[in-house]
């Protein structure tokens, strides 16, 4: 190990164990929870899974810390802000949506760090039972002061799209820039560093871990490398709080907060296969169509949250990145669609190729259950007598998608408060023409 937070431990879903080499011997050796743990640290257990769950699904970690996270006092409601589970505050709306970049606050005008920053856009379900979905924005410009926050909800995806931002964990740190994403299970406390003004976006999962997706007849090769993911390396701070320490617990979709006198981020060795993580998305080895027609967006899938249902998503992370275009013979574009599940696109950068103009960099879509979509007029015209030469797509451009077999509200937020709903979206369509000509008939060969 070099110095800590610094180097990565690198793998997905494996059994990684870290020390802080401060304290060189701090992980215990041949059991879990001795009598007395080296250093005189104390034992704790994060599980992420039942523990009597099939063993390649059953996730926990040990802590060796210098107290225990159940020093506290009790937890008190505090203001959620634009938080919220709440998926009836508007009616349903099922028309195509699209958001102008979200507007970051000045610091001069208001400090508001990654907690205060976050926003929920839309969603489906309920943490109580276990099952749904959120999709937030974060706008924030100053960084969490003695203070972390703890999910007891569900898994957290982060995409940074402005600023890169500094993770702190209880299992060391992270950097995430943007084009890269991180990842926080569910019971991880972290805290969130910035460098000046920072937007984001977050994926919400209730009730399922984030997993690679199968690969299928593609084989053993392909798509996310299991190896690209980097979990952080062990470092602790032994640091008492005099002013007290915040804990925010997120819990049933409402904020809770508790105080201690002691920094939370006193591990000092860990082990397990619960992690967070992150990955750098070029790294990712795109698969795509080398005939003719399109494969499936599913061939860009990062991560999935899987259901109950076998090829049913609680949610699909899927990016739109860098490639070539090949195929002969095809609307090379994406096709127009309907789809059975709800689809939050977001742009990191760059120029989405169904839509050059009007979907910016620090906005978003959402096409929701069985609502059209496409290419816009422009993109129809000028696809429709391109060259198909081979070409290169997306280049200096990052798009993602978030996809959901829910069908989510968008919250009262994402409709009127944030006042980025771009409400002339529709007329990006109104170009499109007729073409029919009955007359036509196949040129002879």
């Amino acid at each position: 190990m070099t110095m800590a937070g610094l180097k990565y431990l690198s793998g997905f879903g494996n059994e990684f164990s870290s020390e802080d080499p401060r304290c060189p011997g701090a992980l215990p050796e041949g059991q879990n929870n001795p009598q007395v743990c080296p250093y005189g640290l104390y034992a704790e257990q994060l599980s992420g899974s039942a523990f009597t769950c099939p063993r390649p699904t059953n996730k926990r970690s040990w802590f060796y810390r210098i107290l225990p996270s159940v020093r506290h006092k009790p937890y008190i409601a505090m203001c959620s802000g634009n938080l919220t589970e709440s998926w009836d505050e508007v009616e349903p709306d099922p028309n195509q949506m699209r958001w102008m970049p979200f507007t970051i606050p000045k610091t001069s005008e208001n400090k508001v760090d990654f907690v205060t920053g976050l926003h929920t856009l839309c969603g489906a379900g309920d943490s109580k039972s276990r099952s749904g979905i959120s999709t937030h924005v974060f706008t924030c410009n100053t960084s969490m002061v003695d203070r972390c926050f703890n999910n007891s909800d569900g898994d957290f995806l982060i995409v940074p799209q402005q600023g890169k931002i500094l993770v702190t964990t209880e299992f060391g740190k992270m950097m995430v820039e943007p084009k890269e994403i991180c990842v926080i299970q569910q019971g991880m406390r972290f805290s969130v560093d910035v460098f000046g003004e920072t937007r984001g976006y977050v994926l919400e999962v209730f009730g399922a871990h984030f997993e690679l997706p199968d690969l299928g007849p593609i084989g053993a090769n392909g798509l996310a490398n299991p190896r690209d993911f980097l979990t952080p390396v062990a470092w602790y701070e032994d640091r008492e709080v005099a002013t007290g320490y915040t804990v925010i617990n997120k819990y049933q979709g409402k904020l809770f907060s508790s105080q201690q006198d002691f920094s939370p981020f006193n591990v000092v060795a860990w082990h397990g296969n619960y992690t967070p993580y992150k990955y750098n998305l070029g790294n990712f080895m795109v698969i795509n169509c080398v005939a003719f027609d399109h494969a499936d967006p599913s061939i860009f899938t990062v991560l999935t949250a899987k259901s109950t249902r076998p090829g049913v998503a609680i949610a699909d992370f899927v990016i739109f990145p860098p490639r070539w275009g090949v195929a002969d013979h095809t609307f090379r574009p994406p096709y127009y669609h309907r789809n059975c599940m709800s689809e939050f696109m977001g742009l990191i950068e760059g120029h989405y190729e169904a839509k050059e103009e009007g979907f910016q960099a620090g906005g978003g879509s959402l096409h929701s259950v069985m609502t059209p979509h496409g290419p816009d007029g422009m993109c129809f015209e000028k696809n429709t007598i391109a060259p198909l030469k081979p070409e290169r797509v997306a280049e200096g451009t990052m798009a993602f998608m978030f996809e959901s077999s829910f069908s989510m509200a968008v919250t009262k937020w994402g409709l009127e408060t944030c006042q980025k709903l771009d409400k002339s979206y529709y007329k990006c369509w109104e170009p499109l023409r007729k073409h029919f000509d009955p007359k036509w008939r196949p040129s002879k060969q």
